[in-house]
């Protein structure tokens, strides 16, 4: 049975079971994992567990219709409060943290959770996006998330620890959400009809690093399109850079006018490329093929083998290459211009 309808936490919801039933359930907690894995799914449900009308704390469950209940999945409780980073913004503003300029000190996360619950016995606050706190963001929370008020549960969400500034980790009880089996994901999409057959469920799942949002968005038609020849000139190691960059381009620029549309297109390539070098890499390195996380991509993957030589530092270089255009998305440069950069240095 799992916890609150949440498929694959089942041990994360006991550990904060164990708490609750204790007594002990208040502080700072970091919640890390890869991307739609449930972390914001669990914190709301979390809030409800402690705030059901129906429930004390100490239960750790929700009745799910209570008014608490509703007030927590519509976001209006007044016990509860969130924040995350604006999709026009490449970090979290200070503001949201301790307010504006004029409410310094009076509006933000810190304030809110320094004040008493309105209804029940904890003040939660949830700040997602915190892989995207600034070095004055995290500063301004220290004290808040060192010593929260005895109410107090502060969650902040995040996709690694090694992400989080070292102030930050030593001050939060650090708990860790693991990707979802890909045939428990693929279950996920085709019970939600994002998938029609089961045979695409599973693939998506396998090249979704066990997310579920991020398998959602490889459900996209335009994607299928282009996957054959994404993979196949990767397995080349990119040996005609400036025409597939053309294509990868044009595929971008597809998704629409808006900025926006265009980065998240070229976030799922860049997705895609971690997931085929991190497979390559994995391959190899003599793991068998089959406990490969996307066996899927062995066609591609036999022929990267033989085009990187089996050097497992070059492939790691492509893959650290990969990462840093991803960081360039979040820096908002240019799209033209982090294609064209990425497949200039993966060709070389």
């Amino acid at each position: 049975m799992t916890w609150q309808n949440i498929i694959g936490h089942d041990r994360v919801a006991e550990q904060f079971r164990r708490a609750a039933t204790r007594g002990r359930l208040v502080g700072s907690f970091l919640f890390v994992g890869p991307e739609g894995v449930g972390k914001r799914t669990f914190a709301t449900a979390m809030a409800k567990s402690l705030l059901c009308q129906n429930h004390s704390p100490q239960d750790f469950d929700a009745c799910g219709t209570c008014a608490a209940c509703h007030q927590v999945d519509a976001g209006n409780h007044p016990d509860v409060y969130d924040v995350a980073k604006p999709e026009d913004k490449t970090e979290l503003p200070l503001e949201l943290l301790i307010g504006s300029k004029e409410q310094r000190g009076r509006s933000g996360v810190c304030y809110e959770i320094s004040r008493k619950p309105y209804a029940g016995g904890y003040k939660i606050a949830v700040i997602d996006d915190a892989d995207k706190l600034n070095e004055e963001g995290a500063n301004a929370l220290l004290k808040t998330l060192e010593e929260p008020p005895p109410h107090a549960i502060l969650i902040l969400i995040g996709t690694s620890a090694a992400k989080q500034l070292p102030t930050i980790r030593s001050r939060c009880k650090i708990i860790r959400f693991f990707p979802l089996p890909p045939q428990e994901l693929a279950g996920l999409l085709e019970s939600q009809n994002v998938v029609a057959s089961p045979e695409r469920a599973l693939r998506l799942a396998r090249s979704s690093d066990g997310g579920l949002e991020l398998a959602k968005a490889f459900c996209d038609d335009s994607i299928d399109e282009i996957r054959e020849i994404f993979f196949r000139e990767l397995s080349r190691g990119v040996t005609q850079s400036v025409p597939f960059a053309i294509k990868l381009n044009e595929f971008v620029d597809a998704a629409g006018k808006e900025a926006i549309l265009r980065r998240k297109r070229l976030r799922l390539l860049l997705m895609m490329a971690l997931d085929f070098y991190r497979n390559l890499g994995r391959m190899i390195g003599g793991v068998d093929q089959r406990q490969l996380g996307n066996r899927d991509l062995l066609p591609y993957l036999d022929a990267a083998v033989t085009a990187y030589r089996s050097d497992v530092f070059q492939v790691n270089r492509a893959a650290e290459r990969t990462h840093e255009a991803l960081e360039q998305i979040d820096r908002i440069a240019q799209v033209p211009y982090i294609i064209d950069a990425w497949l200039h240095d993966l060709a070389k």
